[in-house]
Formats: C-alpha cells, structure tokens, sequence
C-alpha cells in the first residue's frame, strides 16, 4: 500500500471549479469552456442559479457539447456576438508561471479563443498536473487546420516542428466542430511562444493554434492540499 494516498483528480477540478464560479456575479455574460474541468463550472452555475444564489446570468458556450449540456441544466445560452463578455471560465492542458496557456486537447480550442478573447477576465480551474515551467513540457501543441490539402498543411508545419501527429482517434481523423482537422506537435525545449505562434499562424493551411498567450488572468489550481489562486504577472 502506498504511504500517502493517491489524488483523485476529478475531486481537485470539481473544487477548483467551484471556486471559480464564486467570481460570477448576477446579469453577467460568461462564457462556458469546454472539456472535463469546465464541465464542472456549468454544473456549479446551474445549481447557482437554481438555488437562487445568481440570477440573469448568459452563458456562451465554446462547443457544442458545453451548448448542449448548459442548455439541459437550464442556462441561458446566445450565440457569441461582438458584446464582451464579463468572465470566461475554462481548463488548460498546461500551465505556465506566467499563465500562458495550451489549450486543444478537448477539441474546441477555436471556438474557445474566439469566445474568451473577449472576455474581460479568463479564469482557467485545473488540477496541479497542468502547471508546468514551460509550454510543451508535458502536452503536445494542437493546431486547428483546413481539412482541403491538409497533408500538404502537415508537411509544413513538420518543417518548423518536426515531432507530431494527426489527432486520429480511430479509422478516421478526428473533426472539430468547425470541420477542421487538429494537427498535435511536439514543441521543442527551447522556443519563444509568441515567435512560434505568429509563423504557425502564418503557415498556409492552419486555422489557429492552442496557444493562449497573455489571455487567463487567473487560474484556480487544485492540489491535495487545497486550492491556489494564481494571478497573471503584472
């Protein structure tokens, strides 16, 4: 038997979820992240607002499924429009000091950046896991690219990061909701985020990048013993 007991991970999302939800406030526009973190953020909302803890609250959702299941907790969901949003609460795949981000494993990183640029605060809830000193330390880099041509799309983006491959869980590639295909690469010990992000996003083919740089302005970490609050260095 092991000394110490093992974590359970879903345990530490759902608190650090919880704990991000306090920042909501009435009448705000938040915007639901997607994946197995933030699915525990629309369930802590909805029984917010069904305790009548928070009202007139508008969620905008990053994905499908997060629509899908904020609309069947009884949430109020609009489509995303040029308004800002107050709050956007999400999960990360990683982590930095200076709470950078990589985000896509879920498969909505698109949708999730187009949504939460226009979120006043980007709060990020994750277990400790994710937090790494550097981008790439433990997660590949998803990137969002055109379905038309896109084996000529893989070969450029091997000329600038040789490691990866196309996400394709079974017989066939992986879709996102956006009809896009994800490209995952491995990132290099040593690289510039912002340098490698502007010439991936240059690169013929790609949509964009799980690269969420200088955006979460908070993340809520959870460990096993308790729950930081990070805060984006000035």
């Amino acid at each position: 038997m092991p000394d110490h007991p093992v974590p359970d991970l879903e345990a530490l999302k759902k608190e650090a979820a919880v704990r991000a939800t306090h920042l909501v406030r009435s009448g705000m526009r938040v915007g639901l992240g997607t994946g197995s973190t933030a699915k525990y953020a629309i369930e802590e909302l909805a029984r917010r607002i069904q305790a009548g803890e928070l009202t007139d609250i508008t969620g905008v959702a990053t994905s499908e499924a997060s629509d899908t299941l904020a609309r069947s907790l009884g949430l109020r969901v609009e489509v995303l429009d040029p308004r800002p949003l107050d709050l956007a609460i999400d999960g990360a795949d990683e982590i930095d000091p200076q709470l950078n981000l990589i985000k896509g494993l879920g498969g909505a990183l698109l949708r999730e950046k187009l949504t939460e640029i226009q979120a006043r605060q980007l709060v990020i809830i994750a277990d400790h896991t994710k937090v790494v000193e550097r981008l790439g330390q433990k997660a590949p880099l998803p990137i969002e690219i055109a379905r038309f041509g896109f084996l000529s799309t893989i070969e450029r983006l091997r000329a600038q990061l040789p490691g990866g491959r196309l996400r394709q869980p079974g017989a066939q590639p992986y879709v996102t909701d956006n009809g896009n295909y994800i490209y995952d690469a491995q990132l290099p010990e040593t690289f510039d985020p912002a340098t490698l992000e502007r010439q991936l996003k240059g690169t013929l083919g790609v949509v964009d990048t799980g690269f969420f740089l200088g955006m979460a302005t908070h993340a809520f970490v959870a460990a096993p013993d308790g729950v930081r609050e990070l805060v984006r260095p000035a």
